[in-house]
């Protein structure tokens, strides 16, 4: 059995709600490792003295599991299993099979002696019923594929960060790909976790029948990383093209993208008019490994891809995220959090002084004094420009 990769962030989010009158709820996409945060936190419990006929643990898209066709049988399935005089542990891996499933974990979370834990990998899951019923009795802990910083820990070695920045991004970090050794068992693997999601994340739950317009909006939205997308401009390309498609089908497969994790939708913030707005949204990707299995390295936009792995990390790190505007200038990204805002620009290299001016020139705009950084591949020292911070991306990463 290979070694758990420990995902300290994660469990530690878990250990924090341990029997709080709370339905925790980790969403994320297939194969981010979910189940084994589940392991992780059992092997906790068990280390607390938690006995193994506490911990309730059911995959419904196990085949030993088949026989559970709706709340009912799920409710009682749990319910014989109960400790009457024990804390019980529930687990339940991928729970949205399970038609009207809310209602079953509903019972179970009013029992005084349970303590409910289900994942997702579709945000259906939050949606419509779940979110009426549970309101205010849930929690959720939205799970990504691994991060730089774990990614280097897994493997064991924070030296040659350049080379293993390369592989992070090409090989994706999903974790089991690092039980894999060879390209072609990588890729395998990664069009099974890509065809898994397309299947039965996006083509049945949202009734889509013509997989090969969906795979061409899907290689679109991969080529375009980072830049300004609109429902419009996808449909008109793809019409050019030759791929006639409505805008409204257009719609409908970017929220099936966004809402089963492959895809995040980050919209624009007017920085000194302190306002949301409503048009220029860019999407990043959940792991630029898929990009790489279904686009290969051509026309790879390497800053693009920085941005991609960046947007990530601020999400990791608890902020919400949006594009910055400035007048007519851009900043890739404000993130916020309960301390405040704070301004990031990403450039793969600015040792080029017209570069470096370009990159600064839209911070330089901003008024306030809130932090303010410029993240590139650069290897210098951590340098400041008036206040703005220049530091290694992938030394920031590793933090």
């Amino acid at each position: 059995m290979s070694k758990l990769i420990e995902r300290p962030d994660y469990l530690d989010q878990l250990i924090q709600f341990r029997e709080k009158e709370l339905i925790k709820v980790v969403t994320g996409i297939r194969r981010c490792g979910k189940s084994t945060l589940f392991d992780l936190y059992c092997d906790y419990l068990r280390g607390k003295g938690v006995k193994k006929s506490q911990i309730i643990r059911i995959n419904l898209e196990d085949p030993d599991y088949h026989e559970i066709q709706d709340y009912m049988q799920l409710y009682d399935f749990i319910k014989q299993r109960l400790q009457p005089d024990s804390m019980n542990y529930i687990f339940l891996d991928e729970v949205q099979n399970v038609p009207e499933f809310q209602k079953a974990v509903d019972g179970l979370f009013i029992k005084k002696n349970c303590d409910v834990y289900i994942t997702g990998s579709n945000a259906y899951l939050l949606s419509g019923e779940l979110a009426t019923l549970l309101a205010g009795r849930y929690v959720e802990i939205k799970m990504l594929p691994l991060s730089f910083k774990e990614y280097l820990t897994a493997v064991g070695d924070a030296t040659d960060l350049q080379i293993k920045y390369q592989n992070y991004i090409q090989n994706g970090s999903f974790p089991y790909v690092l039980q894999l050794e060879k390209r072609r068992d990588i890729h395998a693997y990664l069009e099974g976790i890509y065809t898994s999601i397309i299947l039965k994340d996006i083509m049945a739950r949202y009734r889509i029948a013509d997989a090969g317009l969906l795979d061409s909006v899907i290689r679109f939205m991969f080529d375009n990383v980072g830049n300004l997308c609109s429902a419009t401009k996808i449909s008109n390309t793809m019409t050019s093209a030759g791929r006639k498609i409505a805008i409204s089908t257009v719609e409908n497969y970017l929220t099936a993208l966004v809402e089963s994790f492959i895809l995040y939708k980050v919209g624009r913030y007017d920085v000194k008019g302190k306002q949301y707005l409503t048009t220029g949204n860019k999407y990043y990707l959940c792991d630029i490994g898929l990009r790489y299995y279904l686009l290969g390295t051509k026309r790879a936009d390497m800053g693009h891809i920085l941005e991609n792995v960046v947007y990530l990390e601020l999400l990791r790190r608890g902020y919400e995220v949006y594009i910055g505007k400035v007048d007519t200038a851009e900043i890739d990204f404000i993130a916020i959090d309960e301390e405040g805002e704070a301004y990031y620009q990403v450039a793969l290299t600015v040792m080029d002084e017209n570069t470096l001016q370009r990159e600064l020139a839209p911070l330089e705009r901003i008024r306030d004094h809130n932090p303010k950084y410029l993240l590139t591949m650069d290897f210098v020292p951590l340098t400041s420009h008036n206040g703005i911070k220049q530091c290694n991306v992938l030394e920031w990463l590793k933090k």
